[in-house]
């Protein structure tokens, strides 16, 4: 395959990237069809490849891809895109996915502590589950306050290396 910079690609080389990166998103909790096709669209210098090419590349069915493609885009890593003039999609990740992954997370993050104030509340801080309970949202509280830190010092330094995005 010739990417659109007219660089040659050795295909073997960005197929052993592909699923060894997938095989680590799997080790940390992926599931391994979202895994393989993040990873090819990393591995795509345009960043959009349509389903019949993740298909071909991958060796996978339509339906693979689709539920693939849900599961990523549920958690905002990758966006789907109509071709102008056209019914095909093409799916796209993007320079800040990890980014927008991270702040969906903070997002979960949020409804937990919610969910753990409740359990405290209602098991009484000074049970050992309430304690437990609050010791864990403090737990969050803590992380989220962190991520917020973290991403706009992300943001500062993204801009410095690698311009404005």
């Amino acid at each position: 395959m010739t990417e659109p910079t007219g660089a040659t690609r050795d295909e073997e080389a960005v197929s052993r990237f592909v699923e060894s990166f997938a095989a680590q998103l799997v080790e940390a909790g992926m599931q391994r069809m979202p895994a393989r096709v993040f990873g090819a669209l990393l591995a795509s210098d345009t960043g959009t490849l349509t389903s019949a090419e993740l298909g071909a590349q991958l060796r996978i069915s339509p339906a693979a891809v689709s539920g693939a493609v849900r599961y990523l885009a549920q958690q905002h890593m990758v966006s789907r895109e109509r071709e102008p003039g056209s019914r095909r999609e093409r799916y796209r990740v993007h320079s800040n996915q990890w980014y927008e992954a991270l702040t969906n997370r903070e997002a979960v993050i949020k409804r937990w502590e919610y969910a753990l104030r409740e359990g405290v509340e209602s098991l009484g801080r000074d049970t050992p589950a309430g304690r437990r309970l609050a010791e864990t949202l403090a737990f969050f509280e803590f992380v989220d306050g962190e991520i917020a830190m973290m991403m706009a010092r992300w943001q500062v330094y993204r801009e410095q290396h690698f311009g404005e995005g």
